[in-house]
């Protein structure tokens, strides 16, 4: 397992895209337009990859209330294999963010147990967005 990041429009940056594209787009349905709505400006990506192929993806953006983490995504035949856990592993020790007190995210409500191995906690009230009901969680560094 090789874990890469960037924070420019390279190889890595559409490796990211194309994954999201295939789960978030196509699987899910999520219109493309909304998928890539131009957040991804100023944005670290980080891409597991498996044997040169690239298999999970998340971005980051760092803002005032700690470190904001989207767009986790899985290829389909990778799925159930630990690379979204090992890729997000990766990212929560990156020196990058060194000092972070507080990660952040909008979990899909499928998703709130995966989180939860990683320490996340559930905090305030289910949302609806892109028709899919999500909700908000932390990790909070002591």
């Amino acid at each position: 397992m090789e874990f890469k990041k960037s924070t420019q429009l390279n190889t890595i940056y559409h490796d990211a895209r194309t994954i999201r594209r295939h789960v978030f787009v196509e699987e899910q349905g999520i219109a493309e337009s909304l998928e890539f709505d131009g957040s991804d400006d100023g944005a670290t990506f980080f891409v597991a990859y498996e044997n040169g192929r690239p298999v999970a993806t998340a971005r980051t953006t760092a803002t005032a209330a700690g470190v904001h983490i989207q767009r986790v995504a899985t290829e389909k035949a990778a799925r159930h294999q630990g690379y979204a856990k090992q890729l997000l592993q990766y990212l929560l020790a990156d020196p990058q963010f060194k000092g972070t007190k507080r990660f952040y995210l909008g979990a899909q409500q499928t998703a709130v147990g995966f989180y939860e191995t990683l320490g996340f906690k559930v905090f305030g009230k289910p949302f609806i967005e892109v028709g899919i009901k999500h909700v908000n969680m932390e990790k909070v560094i002591r």
